[in-house]
């Protein structure tokens, strides 16, 4: 194992998985929890306490996660005889969430670890359950002395928080009831990904981009987070959350928040997520009777991909077959204040669509061009920024430049900063950074209470006509399409289109 000394080093830590026989542990936390551990940064006493209603001894336990190691892990070929090492610090309990008798032996794992360190141990509770089964598992952690020390315990929550603003706020006012906020480590796992986290760096680091990141000079922002496959065998929970809920409310709403808010004063977690709080309370609440002006929804048809026959979402397991669940969605925002005022920002989202892609696009103006000659401006184009974060992960920059010859023509042409290219060395997956974060006790990248709870009130309205009008038309959009029709048409009235990008390697001729 490497050691980084790039981190402060973590006290002993105790960590609990609820839902550790579950899909998420498998194939994303142990993951990222083995690779923090190759890269000697996980604390020196650990202990990792899987529980479930699962029947697994220890060692089938940790033949179930070896399994997800050799099937999702980016470093699976590295276990060289640190896998057995690192499993050594695994275990597993059997319990009932529901029944408060069952956390005694959590008490009793935290006390044995303590008793052997010599110190008191730092406490990681991580929900990978269902959002219905949280309240349950947070009330009867509250009876634990240790959960109530807001100085050593963490209790980390995954998406959804809540199916509306209502049942956020309750979410919210339970959970702070029970600790103290310190403590609530909403994880939202795009947050992670380590071109997103490259946004502030681009942003604030670079004194040529913060001059212009504003209403004078860019024209709209565009957020598309695509993918090419269907619900899959998520139908059922499709069918309670949709893709409004499922990606607008939380992922996209950051993106946006990140490229939107102001710059810090410090990188300190209360002073970043302040600044997203901010751009949250700024955006315009659109009015439920306008709401067909500023959004759009699709529902995937069947069709075929690639020649094979693919279902339409309504022939899904799990699913209505008169459903009327939303999967893709295109918002228009406008965020009102100083620095955005009149600038429309773009997002959408869907399955089955043509491409795999998270893009966020910043389209600048264009510049005056009346000192060129006609053939200047037969390929006039704006300046563009682009931030792929996935499949590709690079940001490019799109300019003008003369092509070689007599007269004066030119080129749109891209400067690329490819991470790939950039750097030997692998990039963590985002549970990963996350996992360490909230070891260290760093809540950064992770959502408040009050972020959340506005994040509802921007989408809210959107839902609440949807749900109160029935499509029409649905299904509307075919798979390996870009979605519904009328998607285009939210952007084109005003004279744009959506961009998508070529691979950079091929802009490249490599």
């Amino acid at each position: 194992m490497s050691k980084n000394n790039n981190y402060k080093k973590l006290g002993p830590t105790v960590i609990f998985i609820f839902g550790g026989s579950g899909d998420l542990n498998q194939r994303k936390l142990t993951p990222a929890l083995y690779n923090l551990w190759l890269d000697g940064l996980m604390p020196e006493q650990f202990s990792i306490t899987g529980t479930g209603r699962t029947d697994y001894s220890d060692e089938k336990f940790r033949e179930h996660l070896l399994q997800g190691i050799n099937e999702f892990s980016r470093r699976k070929d590295e276990k060289n005889g640190s896998w057995e090492e690192f499993a050594s610090h695994i275990s597993y309990l059997r319990m009932d969430v529901d029944k408060p008798e069952d956390y005694n032996a959590m008490a009793g794992i935290i006390s044995d670890h303590e008793a052997a360190w010599g110190v008191s141990a730092n406490v990681l509770f991580y929900l990978a359950v269902a959002p219905q089964l949280v309240p349950e598992i947070a009330t009867n952690l509250n009876k634990l002395k240790k959960a109530k020390d807001k100085d050593k315990a963490r209790i980390v929550v995954e998406k959804p928080f809540g199916h509306d603003l209502k049942s956020a706020q309750e979410l919210n006012k339970l959970l702070t009831n029970l600790f103290d906020e310190s403590q609530i480590y909403r994880i939202d796992h795009y947050l992670g990904k380590e071109t997103v986290q490259n946004i502030l760096a681009l942003r604030f680091a670079n004194a040529l981009f913060e001059p212009i990141w504003n209403r004078h000079y860019i024209d709209h922002v565009q957020i598309t987070a695509a993918e090419t496959v269907g619900v899959e065998d998520r139908g059922g929970y499709y069918e309670r959350s949709g893709a409004l809920r499922d990606m607008v409310q939380n992922h996209i709403l950051q993106l946006l928040c990140m490229v939107a808010m102001e710059a810090p004063v410090s990188f300190e977690a209360d002073e970043i997520r302040n600044k997203k709080s901010d751009v949250l309370n700024a955006i315009r609440k659109i009015k439920k009777e306008e709401v067909q002006k500023y959004a759009v929804r699709g529902q995937y048809s069947s069709g075929w991909i690639e020649g094979k026959k693919e279902k339409g979402y309504r022939e899904e397991k799990g699913v209505d077959p008169d459903s009327s669940v939303e999967t893709f969605a295109a918002v228009k925002f406008y965020i009102d204040n100083w620095r955005w005022q009149g600038v429309p920002f773009y997002v959408r989202t869907g399955k089955y669509l043509k491409e795999k892609t998270t893009l966020i696009t910043i389209q600048f103006k264009e510049a005056p061009k009346y000192a060129f000659p006609p053939e200047a401006s037969e390929t006039w184009r704006a300046n563009r920024l682009s931030i792929s974060i996935q499949p590709e992960e690079d940001i490019r920059l799109l300019f003008q430049a003369k092509r070689p010859g007599q007269t004066m023509s030119l080129n749109p042409v891209n400067m690329v900063f490819s991470y790939a290219d950039s750097y030997n060395a692998p990039q963590p997956e985002a549970y990963e950074t996350l996992l360490l974060d909230a070891m260290m006790g760093n809540p950064t990248q992770f959502m408040r209470g009050d972020q959340v709870e506005v994040a509802w009130e921007v989408i809210d309205p959107i839902l609440d006509t949807w749900e109160n009008r029935p499509p029409v038309d649905f299904p509307n959009y075919a798979p390996g399409s870009w979605g519904p029709e009328d998607a285009e048409a939210l952007i084109a009235r005003e004279g744009r289109n959506w961009i998508t990008l070529p691979p950079a390697k091929k802009e490249n001729g490599n």
